[in-house]
């Protein structure tokens, strides 16, 4: 037992401890974001609904076909189906219909329909590569926060190990004499804001972690971590680049106009199929039918005895009566069931056309509807390209804003570390007292802490005018 015992013991050890170390990179987040977030299966989804409909407006082209089959029971006073003579009987009948239909012309709709299929399949796949687009931003943009809270993090766990040693060194100073009480409560107040303030970090860490986690749909928050290494800023020279090439690369590129275009082309097409409502239509058929019953045959027998002749008229010349044989009318079983579908059976075909005359206006309106929808959609066409264009200019402005943002705070970085340093060399050697040093000391971690925001905000506004520059979020460089 313990044999088994062991092994089993070390497996769920080894078991947990992969599951605790699982670390996402960036790359894997975007994979499985796109692979598992519900607006990208959304928009999948509203793509497989235009290939279907691209299979309905094919499908416009071809025959119908069609079979029916009725069967029925009938009781009292009936007509027998394959004599016509009115008798008082229950009898059975059924009935078998096959009709095959095909569309000459209708005003081109078919035509137009498959045109527009094509058009709405092409916006879907455009619509869809908008919404992976927009969920690798969503998910960069996330990635990041969490490295810009864990770097904050290590700031301040770095800078409390600082005043750790600083709280240990003055209190053997203030405990000798040399250094008053104040200076160690002075270290002792920032030793326990830095502590507050790593605790209000760690939970950002935690929050940022849990919303990434819940953007890609993973539910143990306990075990969900990333990579925080090796995400430094790649130098381009995009910054560089006139706007206005970033701007028609973005209309070459980007799904926002191309989506609003195909949307343009949809409501051509709606109006060239209210306009198809103008023409007649014509449209050929072919039907097979055939029936068959139970009921028993009325037949024609020999001269009755009884009443061998029936008058049938009267010359009206010499008023003498014209008679006929009469004969016996013979009631015998149905014929066999396939005999009668064979005697029975008739086909009919031929064309069918229909004029439109009046139709109480409905044409005529829905010809202005798909008028006005057209415009709406030209606007909205124009509309997206000056929003792209805003929004490149306001990317490219953001971006060089970032990069001056984050040179300065590199700049005021090192300028605040010569000052703490300056400061704590003269606190070690009693020149200043515990207040001065920690406002050093904390002007240098606001300086950390701003480097930090601003390299990971400049990385960011870098990869959205990079996006709006052409490059797909899947080749998107950290």
């Amino acid at each position: 037992m313990k044999k088994i015992a062991i092994p089993f013991f070390f497996l769920i050890l080894s078991i947990s401890l992969s599951a605790q170390t699982k670390q996402w990179t960036l790359q894997e987040c975007v994979n499985h974001a796109l692979e598992n977030n519900i607006s990208v299966k959304q928009s999948e989804l509203d793509y497989e609904a235009t290939e279907l409909a691209k299979k309905d407006a094919i499908g416009n082209f071809l025959p119908t076909l069609n079979g029916s089959a009725s069967n029925s029971w009938n009781t009292g006073l009936t007509q027998n189906v394959t004599t016509g003579v009115l008798q008082s009987q229950t009898t059975r009948n059924s009935s078998y219909n096959l009709t095959a239909g095909i569309t000459i012309f209708n005003g081109l709709k078919n035509i137009r329909e498959s045109q527009q299929a094509d058009i709405a399949k092409l916006a879907a796949q455009y619509n869809l590569d908008k919404m992976k687009d927009d969920i690798s931003l969503l998910v960069a943009n996330s990635y990041l926060q969490i490295l810009l809270n864990k770097a904050n993090l290590e700031v301040a766990k770095s800078q409390n190990i600082v005043t750790l040693e600083q709280l240990k060194r003055t209190n053997d100073l203030v405990d000798a004499g040399v250094l008053p009480r104040g200076d160690l409560l002075e270290i002792k107040a920032t030793d326990a804001s830095e502590k507050q303030k790593i605790t209000v970090t760690e939970n950002a860490v935690k929050i940022s972690l849990i919303s990434l986690a819940q953007l890609l749909l993973i539910k143990d928050y306990e075990h969900f971590d990333i990579v925080d290494k090796g995400y430094e800023i790649i130098q381009n020279d995009i910054t560089k680049k006139p706007v206005e090439e970033i701007i028609e690369a973005a209309q070459n590129n980007r799904a926002e106009v191309k989506i609003a275009e195909e949307n343009a082309a949809i409501a051509m097409k709606d109006l060239q199929l209210a306009r198809s409502n103008y023409y007649p239509s014509l449209s050929g058929f072919v039907n097979y039918n055939t029936r068959e019953s139970d009921a028993p045959r009325i037949l024609q027998g020999g001269i009755d005895p009884d009443q061998p002749s029936q008058p049938i008229g009267i010359v009206e010349a010499t008023g003498d009566v014209v008679v006929a044989p009469n004969y016996a009318l013979l009631s015998t079983s149905a014929l066999p069931y396939t005999e009668q579908l064979y005697l029975n059976d008739g086909i009919s075909y031929g064309l069918q056309l229909n004029v439109p005359i009046f139709n109480g206006l409905s044409v005529r309106n829905n010809v202005k509807r798909s008028k006005i929808n057209l415009k709406r959609t030209e606007y909205q066409l124009e509309q997206a390209k000056l929003d792209l264009e805003s929004n490149v200019y306001q990317a490219y402005v953001d971006a060089q804003g970032a990069e001056k943002a984050y040179e300065s705070a590199v700049v005021a970085l090192e300028s605040q570390e010569l000052a703490y340093q300056y400061a704590k060399d003269r606190y070690d050697v009693g020149l200043t007292n515990a207040f001065d040093f920690s406002q050093s000391k904390l002007r240098f971690d606001n300086a950390k802490i701003e480097e930090n925001r601003t390299k990971f905000e400049y990385i960011f506004k870098l990869k959205v005018l990079e996006l709006y520059f052409g490059v797909p979020a899947s080749e998107l460089k950290f």
